[in-house]
């Protein structure tokens, strides 16, 4: 369905190497190559499709939906899918698990910097698409650096043996150059795009990254002001009246979204729709959301499930509660938007007999509990192996939520402050209670408050992690036994759940977290050894 991010191009072909691997996953071109291209705009455009092919795809595109299973909110059983090592705390430097040591977009980006200059063209559109490749590099420096910490900073394309001796910037000093990027660019950007430009790099996404960095590392007076001004004329974006919608690929481009990945349905066939969902579906179950992402959302009075006063009943738990989590989670009793081939409601707990989707089974979640974010309507996916789906990594309600964090951890509260969590909360489909300002009047109260919105809110969009690394909570959440749903029946004719009690689901092997090291992930030994001057994180 889209027109520009993903595609295949001639950049493809034409920057691979064939030099040793280093941790740069080179794509210098070569001067035949050079020579070739940059002598019109359209040669400059080519080149740039090809920094967002690096950058979007299995790189930002699948870490933005599957990053919450190295965190408490789901789990992923499969251990191909390099999650487990990662999530369990037992990832070492030959064992990686899933890793984001990946240069690929970053030198591609240098290549296009080094090079574009030469272009003969209009020069307001060249300053426009040298902003583009210097976002999706700082884009690139950010994730590395909220995970490795310590990270080679290159700007310019450089040949093999300079990228074996390159040495580690300090995250501040990374921090630093991409705050510094971006708020070059922002200014060279549109505010928004039309046609086939629309999901190109906005000045709208360069300031909400900004202030995401910010926030992150305490910087909360730039993070108010970068938030104020996404707030405000010439930006248009709101909440959009529906949680469910808001990820459903009918409505993508829609005015919450400042940065995704897109993708054509031809391009993407990563299966990513059947990965995420239950298996009488057709899907893997590949990210099962856990008990804890559960207990975390609020009933419809807008109390925790541990207050008396919630009306919370544990043989019901998913009765009267937060409309998000229906619009998030497969939990027992869920009616789904078409037939299943058992009936109308998702079963994975009845015994006798087994369903499709029975716990634990080959496919079926580990949990009981399976993802729907983003696949409310499977019909949406006519090929679940190949999904035109965009994948959100900014939105606007993250925006919100970011201003009232800075805004608590400032401890200057006031209106603002409730009426960033209530907008969010207020979305007309799920119309939770306004906060309970008698309660939460403090900044310990509402730090408690906004941690948890984000939580739900944010559910499996690749942000849990960064949450846990930045709160420091990591010994409190990821440490011990995760568990699932306790077992019971499902009534096929109306949903009806009959729960039985001391019958929780073991997740897995209990989990370990040491926070001396696991913070931080671990840097590949085959990139150290290729290059002996990087250091490895401490504890590895």
């Amino acid at each position: 369905m889209k027109k520009l991010i993903i595609t295949t191009i001639i950049l493809g072909s034409l920057a691979a190497s064939g030099c040793r691997k280093s941790f740069l996953d080179r794509a210098p071109l070569d001067s035949y190559t050079n020579n070739v291209l940059w002598k019109s705009s359209n040669d400059a455009i080519a080149a740039l499709n090809g920094c967002y092919s690096k950058w979007g795809g299995s790189n930002n595109g699948y870490y933005g939906v599957f990053a919450d299973n190295n965190s408490d909110n789901t789990f992923d059983q499969f251990p191909w899918e390099n999650w487990l090592s990662l999530s369990a705390g037992i990832a070492t430097p030959t064992n990686t698990g899933y890793s984001k040591w990946n240069y690929s977009c970053i030198q591609t980006c240098n290549w296009f910097l080094d090079n574009v200059s030469a272009t003969n063209m209009d020069a307001t559109l060249k300053a426009r698409l040298i902003a583009e490749a210097r976002f999706l590099r700082a884009y690139e420096y950010f994730t590395l650096s909220q995970l490795y910490g310590a990270v080679p900073l290159v700007e310019h394309n450089i040949t093999p043996d300079e990228a074996n001796k390159v040495t580690q910037s300090t995250k501040a000093d990374v921090v630093a150059y991409i705050l510094k990027e971006l708020t070059a660019i922002a200014p060279d950007l549109p505010v928004k795009y039309s046609g086939s430009d629309v999901g190109r790099i906005t000045s709208g996404a360069a300031i909400a990254l900004k202030a995401r960095i910010e926030l992150f590392n305490k910087m909360y007076p730039e993070c108010i002001a970068d938030c104020q001004k996404l707030m405000a004329p010439p930006y248009s974006y709101t909440i959009y009246p529906s949680y469910v919608d808001l990820f459903r690929q009918p409505f993508a481009d829609n005015q919450e979204v400042i940065l995704d990945v897109q993708f054509k349905a031809s391009d993407n066939n990563f299966g990513w729709a059947r990965n995420m969902t239950i298996n009488s579906l057709g899907g893997y179950n590949s990210i099962a959301p856990t008990q804890s992402l559960v207990d975390a959302y609020e009933t419809t009075n807008g109390k925790t499930i541990d207050d008396a006063a919630s009306g919370y009943d544990a043989t019901q738990p998913y009765k009267n509660r937060d409309p998000r989590l229906t619009a998030t989670v497969f939990y027992p009793g869920t009616q789904y938007s078409s037939k299943l081939p058992y009936g109308s409601y998702y079963d994975p707990i009845s015994s006798s007999p087994k369903t499709l989707d029975h716990w634990g089974d080959n496919n079926c979640s580990p949990s009981a509990y399976g993802l729907r974010k983003y696949t409310p309507v499977i019909a949406d996916f006519p090929n679940m192996d190949q999904v035109g789906m965009d994948v959100i990594l900014i939105r606007y309600a993250e925006i919100k939520l970011m201003d009232a964090e800075a805004k608590i951890e400032s401890n200057k509260i006031d209106a603002t402050v409730y009426d960033d969590i209530n907008s969010v909360r207020k979305r007309p489909d799920v119309n939770m209670p306004a906060v309970d300002q008698s309660k939460y009047n403090d900044q310990a109260s509402l730090r408690t408050l906004l941690r948890r919105e984000r939580r739900v809110e944010l559910a499996v969009e690749g942000l849990r992690w960064f949450d846990i690394q930045r709160w420091q909570i990591g010994a409190q959440v990821m440490n011990g036994q995760v568990t699932g749903s306790l077992l019971g029946t499902v009534n096929q004719t109306n949903g009806a759940t009959t729960l039985t009690p001391g019958t929780t689901i073991k997740v897995g092997t209990p989990r370990v977290f040491d926070a001396a090291k696991n913070y931080l992930w671990p840097i590949p030994q085959t990139e150290i050894d290729l290059n002996k001057n990087l250091k490895q994180n401490p504890g590895y």
